[in-house]
């Protein structure tokens, strides 16, 4: 892209231009078109527009704080979009989360730009306004009432309200509750396994007082079983009653872990691994990679506290 984050936002900052012109609807808000004769519907293009060669579409009783504007034409050239329809989207973004959230969301997509990207279901790659609108669209910090504002639903345009600065927008459908049977999840693990993604780190922390020990060679197995299932979000499947755990630990790492067990019967293992799902072992088979208890924890942050001038 021509333009970096740095450029685009000195731009803004001192972008003092008088964008002032209204329109129909804040959806309505088109991208600068680059032709100083061209007219808005109402007249002749305002003079700030004309002066930099830009003409914008009017609103009717809507408008579009100087600022908003400045800084939606800056994340679009950043962005490389110059479609219409995303820059009102960026336009929508810019109004409701305020310039400092709207920079930090820049920030964010050209990170992930810079670390390759994000892929789509079908394997393409996202468009850099595309990695923008999906870090607002599943940001935990971004409310649900903000982001209907930003994607308003398909056939309705979001209204503002009396002068208020918020806009009315419908409440969209609920979606129809699922019913998770073993046909709906085969038939999703069907589906995802067409197109997987890549992950490259998996990493998994299992705690809790071992079962049955068995040593083999350089390696002790321990068992481990997990039934207590944590309060999930709502709408996610119930997970399946009971999970095997299968630990593989290095004889020399455990022997430690081992003493400090059988000194106190209430002390409880952290082994963090490598886990993958094993037919071998009949459940998830962990691969340790740094094995400790929870009181040897303690104890080494209690002595570091006192040591620490």
């Amino acid at each position: 892209m021509e333009h970096d984050i740095t450029t685009a936002l000195t731009v803004v900052e001192h972008d003092t231009t008088d964008v002032t012109a209204t329109a129909h609807d804040i959806t309505d808000v088109a991208a600068p078109e680059r032709d100083s004769t061209t007219a808005t519907t109402e007249g002749a293009a305002t003079p700030a527009a004309a002066s930099e060669g830009h003409a914008l579409r009017p609103v009717s009783y809507v408008s579009v704080p100087p600022n908003v504007w400045a800084l939606a034409r800056a994340v679009a050239a950043v962005l490389d979009e110059s479609m219409p329809p995303a820059i009102r989207t960026i336009t929508r973004a810019v109004d409701r989360l305020g310039p400092a959230r709207a920079r930090a969301v820049l920030g964010q997509a050209l990170t992930v730009e810079a670390q390759g990207g994000l892929t789509l279901p079908d394997g393409r790659r996202r468009t850099p306004g595309g990695v923008f609108f999906y870090l607002v669209r599943t940001s935990d910090a971004i409310s649900r009432e903000d982001k209907d504002y930003i994607f308003p639903s398909q056939g309705g345009h979001p209204k503002r309200a009396g002068g208020s600065g918020t806009l009315a927008v419908p409440a969209p459908a609920a979606p129809a509750p699922v019913v998770w049977t073993d046909e709906t999840f085969r038939a999703l693990a069907r589906q995802l396994q067409q197109n997987p993604g890549r992950a490259t780190t998996v990493k998994i922390t299992v705690i809790g007082r071992p079962g049955a020990i068995v040593e083999q060679g350089q390696a002790v197995a321990v068992a481990l079983m997990s039934e207590k299932v944590p309060d999930l979000p709502k709408g996610l499947p119930e997970p399946a009653a009971g999970t095997r755990y299968t630990v593989f630990v290095a004889r020399k790492q455990w022997a430690k872990v081992a003493e400090a067990l059988a000194a106190d019967p209430e002390d409880v293992a952290i082994i963090e691994g490598y886990a993958a799902l094993d037919p071998r072992v009949e459940g998830i088979a962990v691969y340790a990679t740094s094995v400790t208890t929870k009181r040897t924890q303690a104890t080494k942050r209690a002595t570091s506290a006192t040591t620490t001038p």
